[in-house]
């Protein structure tokens, strides 16, 4: 949940997502329905997510001195294609659940466990809704195939093929080197641009070393 604190001036704006606990009930179950927009994602701010349409039905129980959130949340986000950056949808479905006791202040005791000021008595759960929906997207999001933007792709490729060719480039050279001077040249330790060597060179490096 980390992140909670920071967002608690946006939270202000998001006042629909909070809860009043002391009004509930021991032994009885809520029944609380969300649909987030984009409106949503933009005023909570998060890096993952900034458009999307996501349902949320969450349950929340009073048991004891505890409350038991369950949420079951399902829809679509807007995120960035891995290979070509443009926009894309995935799908996203998830349930969570959020246990909450009263404490003099909001603290994190673990991931699914959070303590609210007992004084004011409430929970806002907008930030919770939207990191267990980040939580939720794939860690890599590409465009089906043929989906990509194609200008975008051509120019990774290229300088993928550009850089797979610098690579080449350097081995050659190093070994015709090392056919001139002998097996005991050391290939050069800089790339084009002066940048660091490909971690390659390293165990070239050893292998004309032993030799």
């Amino acid at each position: 949940m980390h992140g909670f604190l920071q967002l608690e001036p946006v939270l202000e704006t998001l006042k629909t997502y909070r809860i009043n606990l002391k009004n509930l009930s021991p032994g009885t179950v809520y029944e609380f329905n969300y649909v987030l927009g984009d409106d949503f994602f933009e005023s909570v701010g998060g890096s993952e997510v900034r458009q999307g349409h996501v349902n949320v039905s969450l349950s929340v129980i009073h048991a004891s001195s505890a409350f038991e959130l369950n949420f079951h949340i399902d829809g679509q986000v807007t995120v960035t294609c891995d290979r070509c950056l443009d926009d894309m949808e995935v799908s996203v479905e998830t349930e969570n659940r959020l246990i909450v006791t009263f404490g003099e202040t909001y603290a994190e005791v673990s991931d699914e466990h959070v303590t609210v000021s007992e004084e004011e008595g409430f929970i806002n759960v907008a930030w919770y809704m939207y990191e267990f929906i980040a939580l939720a997207i794939p860690v890599k999001h590409v465009h089906e195939s043929g989906g990509c933007n194609e200008m975008m792709a051509s120019k990774l490729n290229e300088l993928c093929v550009d850089e797979v060719e610098d690579d080449d480039d350097l081995f050659r050279k190093a070994d015709e080197t090392g056919d001139e001077a002998g097996s005991h040249s050391e290939p050069p330790v800089r790339g084009k641009g002066n940048k660091p060597a490909d971690p390659r060179w390293e165990a070239l490096r050893h292998l004309i070393g032993d030799n």
